[in-house]
């Protein structure tokens, strides 16, 4: 393992994850309910459940663990990169221009994302593809607490003091509206103020800290989460909802492999093929830790050193398209509200089709880059549009009970997308290094 590259290093990873999960849903489906048990409590129950203080649940551990040690570093990690790229960009009209561009990108990418989102939800609601009958054990609703009216999101920008902005991981526009005022506020300096050494210092422990974390933790890490997703969920769960996880997953990739690929051949006009081979370790490692923010240091490097990204452009963008950049988010939740709707008896129409697009991309907008965000916009959606009858209702427990794999495909393709507002921006402005970009050399496989 020592002298294996980083990328290669997560593809054994997740290999032997997804080999050992499927060892483990064959014991699950053929040995008795008190042996399965006994290996649950050992190696996969959340021992934060109630009843679980005897258990071990050590795939679990190890896990949470190397989540958390992550998410340990988000906001200071968003935060500082934001006021940093803003402070190198001392033109004004510049950093204008950026803003402007980045709010438009993601305004089109997320539009098609949604139309595409859209049209393969309602034609699968049409055809009547989503076929669902509550199995014992899903009849109530897992604990979800929704946030209520999507557009409190605008009341959470603003935080009641300082402290709740840095301490709360689920506020992170506000940590990004923060750190445009004080970025801003710090570029009227004509010298570089104390406050901004410490920042950079800052940000450079923390880019230091989740390298350790990401190069040497997260192959152990990535094996235990695959290997817990697959052990966790039993195939009789699968069958309900079997066409809603293929058409997701074929949406999904369709919109990476022919969208993305369009948008990099002919509106930014570079070689596709050498982006997804540049950028395939950084989905991986999305795919396995299901949080966009946790893949922002990767991604940032991987941007800059081999897709040629200009620092300060990539700096600010990333970071910022990585809290509000979410069309795989938004495909994934309207086919999964189409399906629920379905599995309901509701009946759509024009009204209900614009209402599910109004708070899917309100929705998308204010989600949490972390693992297990998806479950309370989801919950919010389908209330807000009143689908809540208890056939709904076990629907949704059922996506919650099998999402984890279909969450894990949309993180990946959040972050790819993060990466194509990026190329995007700094192709118009003229800060793409093509001659990096075309350069088909790889980092990430020299040993680490």
């Amino acid at each position: 393992m020592k002298k294996m590259s980083f990328a290669k290093k997560s593809v054994l990873s997740l290999v032997l994850g997804v080999v050992f999960g499927l060892i483990f849903v064959y014991v699950r489906e053929n040995s008795s309910k008190e042996i399965w048990t006994t290996l649950t409590n050992l190696l996969f129950v959340d021992i934060t459940q109630e009843g679980q203080e005897k258990s071990l649940g050590l795939f679990y551990l190890v896990g949470q663990l190397f989540l958390k040690s992550l998410q340990f570093i988000i906001v200071p990690l968003i935060f500082t990169s934001i006021v940093k790229a803003i402070e190198h960009i001392h033109d004004t009209s510049l950093l204008n221009k950026i803003a402007k561009k980045t709010f438009g990108n993601l305004f089109i990418l997320l539009s098609i994302a949604l139309v595409i989102g859209t049209v393969v939800g309602l034609t699968g609601y049409s055809m009547n593809l989503f076929h669902f009958e509550a199995p014992k054990g899903l009849d109530n609703v897992s604990e979800v607490k929704a946030n209520g009216n999507p557009l409190t999101v605008l009341l959470d920008l603003v935080q009641p003091n300082l402290v709740a902005t840095f301490t709360n991981n689920g506020a992170i526009l506000s940590v990004v509206l923060l750190a445009l005022i004080v970025g801003i506020g710090l570029q009227s300096f004509k010298e570089k103020t104390l406050l901004s050494k410490l920042n950079d210092e800052i940000n450079m422990l923390a880019i230091k800290y989740l390298n350790f974390v990401i190069l040497k933790l997260s192959p152990f890490a990535i094996f235990a989460l695959i290997t817990r997703t697959f052990a966790s969920y039993g195939l009789n769960y699968l069958g309900s909802a079997m066409v809603y996880m293929l058409l997701t997953i074929v949406t999904l990739f369709f919109f990476v492999l022919v969208v993305f690929s369009l948008i990099l051949k002919f509106v930014i006009k570079v070689n596709p093929r050498i982006y997804f081979k540049k950028m395939y370790k950084v989905a991986l490692f999305a795919f396995s830790t299901s949080s966009s923010v946790a893949t922002l240091p990767l991604n940032l490097e991987t941007t800059t050193d081999e897709l040629g990204m200009n620092k300060d452009i990539a700096s600010f963008i990333v970071p910022l398209a990585t809290t509000l950049n979410m069309t795989g988010t938004a495909i994934m939740q309207i086919i999964a509200t189409y399906f629920i709707a379905k599995s309901g008896g509701y009946s759509i129409g024009f009204s209900e089709i614009v209402l599910i697009i109004a708070l899917t991309l309100i929705g998308s907008l204010s989600t949490p880059a972390a693992p297990g965000a998806g479950a309370i916009l989801l919950y919010t959606i389908i209330s807000g549009l009143g689908f809540v009858n208890p056939s709904a209702m076990a629907a949704y427990t059922l996506i919650l009970a099998i999402n984890r794999p279909v969450e894990m495909l949309v993180t990946a393709v959040n972050v790819l997308d993060d990466s194509i507002s990026g190329l995007w921006i700094a192709k118009d402005l003229d800060m793409l290094d093509e001659t990096i970009y075309e350069n088909e050399q790889i980092h990430f496989e020299t040993k680490n």
